[in-house]
């Protein structure tokens, strides 16, 4: 099935919160699972973990683990997984891919620190094509690699530099289902997309806080709409753009309690006074986010670093025929004077 031909954005509502403050500390990335189920790369100084979820809010425990062992990581940035759910991280610290099953399971590790072709140096996101092969933005190598799922390179580009095909720290990067390829270029605050060969096609964004502006944009993700979204994290929010990259809205954070929070704070007096005497408003707003993903059937995640949390959106968009959508027009605009 092809992409529509236009969409009727009928709203993009706030869904649920997910996990809590000492389950989740400082999530970094998820990887979206079959059957609801996602994990959540969790980093901090001297920790990193995986805590397997389900998107009812269940938690189905704690995978991987600190150290530079067989299935562990010192530093992780990305966390995806491929078609059969195997779960592959980059850890920037040690140079260097984990593999593991949906389990927890170790199933390899491959990675040599380098400038050359086919070694990394700082590897941060990482996104499965539709063929299974992995591409890596090597931030500190400034460039994009690609490579089998077992870590055989089949190419390259980009150097550092801030014109079309440069980088300067790449972070994130996603696939779409026509093979394109998107980098969130963190320094350079802006995303440059190209096709599967490392063509430059376009690019979007620039330095600032307005609408469609970026501060050090982190994690990027395409929906089957070929929405493009980018965690802004200076400016702690996610952004929505459409397959040109013209802005189209933002996300600031809507946070509740979660299941799993309420019944936490059921049991506890103090935190219930304190959350009563507290001004709420804060509360809900995304802190920091470093990455986004959405998934096959509209929801979109949100780890909110800051908050120990995963805040969750769900897509409203209803696909148009060319009968229902019609052509552009010079001046865009919703209101009628």
């Amino acid at each position: 099935m092809g992409r529509p031909y236009g969409l009727l954005r009928a709203g993009y509502p706030f869904h649920m919160t997910l996990s809590m403050r000492r389950t989740t500390n400082f999530p970094i990335d998820i990887a979206v699972g079959q059957e609801g189920r996602l994990y959540i790369m969790c980093r901090s100084d001297g920790t990193a973990m995986i805590r397997k979820y389900h998107v009812d809010d269940e938690d189905l425990g704690t995978m991987g683990g600190y150290g530079q062992g067989d299935g562990q990581f010192t530093w992780p940035v990305t966390i995806t997984a491929d078609s059969e759910e195997n779960l592959y991280i980059s850890d920037e610290y040690l140079h260097r891919i984990v593999a593991l099953s949906s389990e927890g399971e170790h199933i390899g590790t491959w990675g040599e620190h380098g400038t050359d072709p086919g070694q990394l140096n700082g590897p941060s996101g990482m996104a499965f094509d539709p063929d299974g092969n992995l591409y890596i933005a090597d931030s500190l190598g400034h460039r994009v690699q690609k490579f089998t799922k077992d870590g055989k390179f089949l190419l390259g580009w980009g150097s550092y530099g801030d014109g079309e095909g440069e980088f300067n720290m790449p972070w994130g990067v996603a696939v779409d289902e026509l093979g394109d390829v998107y980098v969130s270029d963190w320094r350079n605050d802006r995303v440059q997309k190209f096709n599967a060969d490392g063509e430059f096609l376009f690019e979007f964004g620039k330095s600032g806080s307005g609408n469609g502006e970026l501060n050090r944009p982190a994690g990027i993700d395409v929906d089957l709409n070929g929405d493009i979204y980018v965690a802004d994290r200076g400016n702690n929010r996610i952004q929505l753009f459409n397959e040109e990259g013209r802005y189209v809205q933002k996300f600031l954070g809507d946070a509740t309690l979660s299941k799993v929070s309420q019944a936490y704070m059921m049991t506890n007096g103090s935190p219930n006074r304190m959350r009563d005497m507290a001004d709420l408003e804060p509360q809900k707003y995304l802190r920091a986010p470093r990455s986004v993903a959405v998934s096959d059937d509209g929801l979109m995640f949100v780890p909110d670093f800051g908050s120990y949390r995963v805040q969750v959106y769900r897509n409203m968009a209803v696909p148009l025929t060319p009968q229902q959508f019609s052509p552009p027009r010079r001046s865009v605009t919703l209101h009628q004077e």
